[in-house]
């Protein structure tokens, strides 16, 4: 049964927290080939944000994901179309390491877009402990940024090894471990322990995996668990209804919502 908290009373009155801020730690934009999202602009994805009061998502582009000739400026458009809803992930593609130095680049030219890198090492079938991405990292690292990381339990690409290798190689970033290692609970709670840089976005789990947001509380981890979407791939208001029905405590479902994503965010200028 649901517990009664004055934050579950106001979501369950009109399916949103009108006095909460809410940051969206993982998103991405723009149509993806074979699926039909009803809202992928910017234009239309910030629609779905007010509609959930999400204050602000962090993106990455699929075009940037998965065509690398487009690379990351379609992110940098959006963000400009929406300062202060939207920024952006920079997308490294490990196959086109002539793109990675361009795609660099644009940390300098747009400082104010980008708050990390975001690596899909499944998508694009290269270990996230590969050599690739080394130039990428290294930015990363010199400059503290945030990378997410697409994780997934017993991948040969970005499973709990890989995971573990990574972050013990670069204790400078912030390591966003997307979807928490899915599948792999006590293994992303073994990670996230062990290493205080490590982040688990509960990106995926807030859909269809019972229990999990509290063993992660339980585990202590809740100053390290951030709320993510996947939009346009999922709804916020959905989202926002799982988190809800956990059996956390308010004070845990602020440091998601919006605490420890506040903390991230405050190195960068201008944010939260």
């Amino acid at each position: 049964m649901i517990k009664e908290t004055p934050l579950t009373r106001a979501f369950w009155q009109d399916l949103r927290l009108p006095h909460c801020p809410i940051y969206d730690m993982h998103g991405h934009l723009g149509r993806y080939y074979g699926i039909w999202f009803p809202r992928p602009s910017a234009e239309e994805m910030v629609r779905s944000m007010d509609r959930a009061n999400v204050r602000m998502l962090c993106f990455a582009s699929h075009a940037a994901l998965f065509a690398p000739d487009l690379g990351n400026r379609t992110a940098v458009q959006a963000v400009r179309q929406y300062p202060g809803r939207l920024r952006a992930y920079l997308s490294v593609n490990p196959n086109h390491p002539e793109h990675i130095r361009r795609d660099l680049s644009l940390l300098d030219e747009h400082p104010d877009a980008f708050v990390g890198l975001k690596l899909h090492p499944e998508k694009h079938q290269v270990p996230a402990t590969a050599p690739a991405y080394a130039p990428a990292l290294q930015v990363a690292e010199e400059r503290e940024l945030l990378v997410l990381v697409h994780s997934w339990g017993g991948s040969r690409h970005n499973g709990p090894e890989q995971m573990r290798t990574l972050a013990a190689r670069h204790p400078g970033i912030a390591l966003i471990l997307g979807h928490s290692l899915h599948g792999a609970w006590d293994e992303a709670v073994k990670i996230a322990r062990d290493f205080a840089h490590v982040y688990l976005d509960l990106t995926a789990l807030l859909d269809n995996d019972r229990g999990v947001i509290e063993k992660f509380a339980d585990a202590g981890l809740a100053d390290r668990m951030l709320f993510g979407t996947d939009l346009p791939w999922f709804s916020p208001v959905a989202a926002l209804g799982c988190l809800l029905s956990a059996d956390i405590t308010d004070e845990d479902r602020h440091a998601v919502l919006h605490g420890n994503a506040e903390g991230l965010l405050a190195r960068f200028p201008g944010l939260p």
